[in-house]
């Protein structure tokens, strides 16, 4: 079945109560949490593919994502990259829709209007983005989830996640029109950042996919065992041993706590003004330093 852009299977499932987690590679998954948490979210649910782009190349250049070819069994077949979605029908609580967008090179006002068209046919309730950035925090203390909501979720977020209104000035993703085409149709909308540790910069950073998948369970009632820290808290292990043999870094971490606990002892607006002034210095040479 053909909507838009996109190549949908010809039955479509009769959804209820359809619940979108999306997240966009590469502009906001460091550490791949949002990749690890919607794979994880996947595996455990059985999910099936739904759908796909018909043509890829229509919004992609594959000589930044290159195609990729294997030999299985002696034929070797050729994946192209894409934008894929994944759903999963539960027996309680909402139904699934797993969307794993790519930044687009081309026509990137008629790729975001492909999605919401899915999006629309598909009437969905609510639209959840999840991501991870690199931030001033140290790995000793636990993994920050800040975000935004719009609609009736919003009071419900008040007490999971540090909500903030964004005040970041400068280049983004085009992809962010989906968000406000959200918006624009009253549809519950939330976005999850993972804060990580800009000194680890782990290639896959399980605590970090741990912490989305916590704030996930209790957004979209899922069982709070897919939130497993075992292996994150492993890495991290790993990584004190690690810090130990480095003094530099060491102090490094103990001035990061120091940002940290008095970010999070304070309630509300009040809480930067209450920073003490060797932790306005430190800021000030912590962002000179990861520029």
């Amino acid at each position: 079945m053909r909507i838009g852009a996109f190549e949908l299977i010809d039955e479509l499932p009769s959804f209820q109560d359809l619940h979108v987690i999306s997240m966009l590679r590469p502009w906001i998954d460091v550490g791949n949490v949002g990749t690890i948490a919607l794979s994880k979210l996947e595996k455990h649910f059985g999910a099936k593919e739904l759908g796909r782009l018909a043509r890829p190349g229509t919004f992609f250049d594959f000589s930044r994502y290159r195609p990729i070819v294997r030999t299985m069994e002696g034929k070797r077949s050729l994946t192209i990259p894409n934008s894929i979605i994944n759903y999963a029908i539960r027996d309680d609580g909402p139904d699934l829709l797993f969307f794993h967008i790519l930044e687009p090179q081309s026509f990137g006002e008629d790729y975001t209007d492909a999605i919401l068209e899915v999006l629309d046919s598909l009437k969905i309730t609510r639209y959840i983005r999840i991501g991870g950035m690199y931030d001033a925090v140290p790995h000793t203390r636990p993994i920050l989830v800040t975000g935004s909501a719009q609609g009736s979720v919003k009071d419900k977020l008040k007490d999971l996640i540090d909500l903030k209104s964004s005040t970041y000035q400068g280049p983004t993703s085009i992809v962010n029109l989906v968000s406000d085409g959200i918006n624009e149709r009253g549809i519950d909308n939330i976005s999850l950042m993972a804060h990580l540790p800009q000194y680890v910069q782990l290639e896959e950073d399980f605590a970090g996919a741990c912490s989305l998948l916590e704030v996930l369970c209790k957004i979209c009632d899922l069982p709070p065992e897919l939130a497993n820290p075992k292996k994150g808290r492993q890495q991290y292990r790993e990584l004190n041993a690690e810090i130990q043999r480095n003094q530099g870094l060491k102090a490094l971490i103990q001035r990061l706590e120091i940002h940290y606990d008095s970010k999070t002892s304070f309630d509300g607006e009040d809480s930067e003004a209450k920073l003490s002034p060797e932790v306005e210095k430190f800021l000030r040479e912590m962002g000179e330093r990861f520029d």
